[in-house]
């Protein structure tokens, strides 16, 4: 799964590109983000490929989920949001 790390300076509009573009290849991505300005820009990110996505007629869901890192030397935890095309429905809107 390919992973995206997304920080607080992060533009939404080009992660959502990003993830639409992932999606489309492989049907699912993995997102991280550490803080809350970058947990922010994940989500807003993920509701701009949704809208993407629905334009194609797909949708989108994420489970979100907590991850571990480590940054110099220093235990962080962050925020994993799996994003999954959804199989076998079309979007209602």
């Amino acid at each position: 799964m390919e992973i995206l790390k997304v920080s607080s300076k992060s533009n939404p509009n080009k992660v959502a590109g990003a993830i639409a573009g992932a999606i489309s290849k492989a049907g699912r991505v993995e997102i991280q983000a550490i803080g809350a300005g970058a947990v922010n820009q994940a989500v807003k990110a993920v509701a701009i490929a949704k809208r993407f996505m629905e334009e194609k007629g797909q949708d989108l869901y994420m489970v979100p989920g907590f991850i571990d890192v480590v940054i110099e030397g220093q235990n962080r935890t962050g925020i994993s949001i799996k994003v999954y095309l959804m199989e076998g429905e079309e979007s209602e809107g």
